[in-house]
């Protein structure tokens, strides 16, 4: 079946979701790696917890919270540094490798996304920063359902806004469970995995996995 679209997790896959806290490494003082990586932690679990509840906060209330629990969790009661997370978080860097293998896929003329927990405005911010609205078709967020990856009407946000059916689809992301949950639906998942993580659900495996985005343009599906 052809490629047709090219879909992308925005938060570890397109952004960097430590850049905020490397950019007040100082601040925030020797547990700053610990807090950066509680805060993702903590994010992500208020988002399953919710959707196992059938309960929804935006992405944007989730960061907020799950930083001040990592900030509190190493007793870093600070709202300046607080403050400029946040601000830095709705700017986060991207990684280097993405803008290239976005414009080759464009080139190419393949439809571009992104899909995302992250709410619009945040979504927008971090485009705008990293200069890649020009080489996106779709950003695509899961505030018009008000609930959060893995669920299967997250992804179909995607065949329904792009007009292209799952098998068309490679959906790409650094979270295996993002990875488990776009092979449930029927996509063709590429795992880029920068960490060099163990695999897991070895029942819903990637297509393929990279360890960069500009290894992506040259896979053939």
């Amino acid at each position: 079946m052809t490629t047709r679209a090219y879909i992308f997790d925005a938060y570890g896959t397109l952004f960097d979701v430590h850049a905020a806290i490397a950019r007040h490494r100082d601040r925030a003082g020797p547990d700053a790696d610990r807090i950066s990586e509680l805060w993702r932690t903590k994010q992500l679990e208020y988002s399953w917890t919710l959707t196992a509840m059938g309960r929804y906060e935006n992405f944007e209330r989730l960061t907020e919270r799950s930083l001040d629990f990592a900030l509190a969790r190493f007793g870093r009661s600070d709202p300046a540094l607080r403050a400029a997370l946040l601000d830095s978080y709705r700017k986060l860097d991207a990684y280097p490798d993405a803008k290239a293998a976005l414009g080759t896929l464009k080139q190419a003329g393949a439809v571009t996304g992104i899909l995302s927990n992250g709410s619009p405005g945040m979504l927008q911010a971090a485009v705008d920063n990293a200069a890649l609205g020009g080489m996106l078709d779709h950003v695509l967020s899961v505030d018009a359902l008000g609930f959060y990856k893995p669920r299967n009407e997250v992804y179909a946000l995607v065949t329904d806004a792009a007009s292209v059916r799952p098998e068309e689809i490679v959906f790409v992301s650094s979270n295996r469970w993002d990875i488990a949950g776009a092979a449930n639906f029927g996509f063709k998942p590429v795992w880029i995995n920068r960490a060099n993580l163990p695999d897991e659900y070895p029942d819903l495996k990637p297509v393929a996995v990279i360890n960069s985005l500009s290894a992506l343009p040259s896979l053939k599906f």
